[in-house]
């Protein structure tokens, strides 16, 4: 892949990190109504103990695993944003391409990051 500076993907390079986000996309959609079914479903198995202390317990732990999987469900709907995103980019020829240097991000690490915008010499001036 290419790798000059003040150059771009190819068409055909991009249509394969297209297939790849497109792919991360419909995953992390499953990966989401997961998450949103295990938020709403009760986990009430017929089981319920009447004692005072295991019920407060219990409404905490429950209360606590609500929160993670919101917070889950948020940072979710935020990577499939962000795959949108980058697939805008794509059909703008953009990807790909470091947002503070112009370099060409590393392909390897958009095989990882798909939706990322920075390289990892960007990232590491961040620090």
């Amino acid at each position: 892949m290419a790798t000059d500076i003040n150059e771009r993907y190819s068409d055909k390079e991009l249509a394969e990190f297209k297939t790849l986000i497109q792919d991360k996309i419909e995953k992390a959609k499953h990966d989401l109504e997961l998450i949103k079914s295990a938020y709403v479903n009760d986990h009430n198995n017929g089981t319920d103990d009447t004692s005072p202390t295991f019920k407060a317990f219990d409404e905490g732990s429950e209360t606590m695993s609500k929160e993670s999987n919101s917070a889950l469900a948020i940072r979710q709907e935020k990577f499939i944003r962000d795959l949108k995103n980058a697939l805008i980019r794509i059909e703008n020829k953009t990807y790909g391409i470091c947002r503070v240097t112009g370099k060409l991000i590393n392909p390897k690490r958009l095989e990882l990051v798909p939706h990322a915008t920075l390289s990892i010499e960007a990232k590491n001036m961040q620090k």
